[in-house]
């Protein structure tokens, strides 16, 4: 199920200098070494040309920057964004690649399942193309794209677009590459890319999405509109090593991301169930296993109580519930995707 648009933007310039932003994961295709990518200031000419002709032409702000300079030839780092994962977006960025002595290249990752299957379109300055690849199990397909000059240290436009199984990259608004079709990835995350030994920097990174109704937040809605007796619903996440438990599917949608509370907690420690009574409604938490019988949260059901309501009847009522939702789970990474 599939909400009403929704916006990611970047904004590096509230964050320290010299660190890797927060809510991104450094990684690796191939060989060699994790990158460094930091928080650093640059000369950044404004997005849209100014209409005085007295404004600054540039002005320091801060950018991300790849700033390592591994000669690995199968190399290509990665900083994953891990916050989010995206089906049907609209991704537009500005990069300038500084420099490189083996390869000067920058670009975006997306629809990324893991460092071994991806996609993504990168520019290059040393090879003067712009080219598409699929990555499938680390093996790369053959390239996509054309011949087109890339100047370094100029900073350009890359913008990617995805819309079911069709894929647009765009560069400086131009549509170098036909609009393709592939049925690989269709949901995943996204991350900046470069290649070996060359160092790149981004800037003004936004996302426009379309949001994606996770797996637990569907188990959730199909349960109420099957059992509507039940006055409410909510799964928990939390593991026996996650300390902290959360709410992260509700029938009351403003819990969602709220912290649990200690009775959650209990039930995935033990692995037991928790009964309780509120005024006319009976409250059962049960432990949500995967498919390997691994305790991979907790499920809270809101039922309302009647005359002679007991722990045994309670726990009878909310057993179905359980059972046809962990028949859905294969692991705890499936609730959030």
């Amino acid at each position: 199920m599939q909400a009403g648009g929704a916006e990611r933007v970047f904004d590096f310039s509230q964050l320290p200098l010299n660190e890797t932003p927060p809510g991104f994961r450094s990684a690796l295709s191939g060989q060699g070494r994790l990158a460094e990518w930091k928080i650093i200031e640059d000369e950044v000419p404004p997005a849209i040309v100014p209409l005085s002709s007295k404004a600054p032409a540039v002005s320091k702000r801060a950018v991300l920057a790849q700033l390592s300079r591994d000669t690995t030839d199968e190399h290509f780092p990665l900083l994953i964004f891990e916050e989010e994962t995206f089906g049907d977006f609209t991704l537009n960025t500005r990069f300038k690649i500084v420099g490189g002595g083996l390869e000067q290249m920058a670009g975006i990752a997306f629809r990324i399942q893991d460092e071994k299957n991806y996609y993504y379109v990168r520019a290059s300055s040393l090879g003067n193309n712009f080219r598409f690849f699929k990555l499938v199990d680390g093996q790369r397909s053959a390239p996509i794209g054309p011949e087109v000059t890339i100047p370094r240290g100029v900073w350009q436009e890359l913008t990617v677009e995805c819309k079911g199984n069709r894929i647009r990259c765009l560069l400086n608004g131009q549509e170098l590459i036909p609009p393709l079709n592939d049925n690989s990835f269709s949901v995943g995350k996204v991350g900046f890319w470069t290649k070996s030994d060359s160092v790149a920097y981004f800037v003004d990174t936004r996302i426009v999405y379309t949001p994606r109704e996770t797996l637990a937040q569907t188990l959730v809605r199909d349960s109420m509109q099957k059992y509507p007796r039940l006055i409410g619903l909510k799964i928990l996440s939390g593991s026996e090593t996650n300390v902290q438990t959360r709410i992260i599917a509700s029938s009351n949608a403003s819990e969602i991301g709220q912290p649990g509370d200690k009775w959650a907690r209990s039930v995935i420690e033990k692995n037991a169930i928790y009964f309780g009574k509120e005024k006319r409604t009976a409250i059962v938490t049960m432990p949500l296993h995967d498919r390997n019988g691994e305790t991979v949260g907790a499920v809270r059901v809101l039922m309302k109580s009647f005359t002679g309501q007991t722990e045994q009847n309670a726990v009878a009522r909310a057993l179905p519930i359980i059972h046809e939702m962990e028949a859905r789970v294969r692991s705890a990474k499936d609730l959030m995707e």
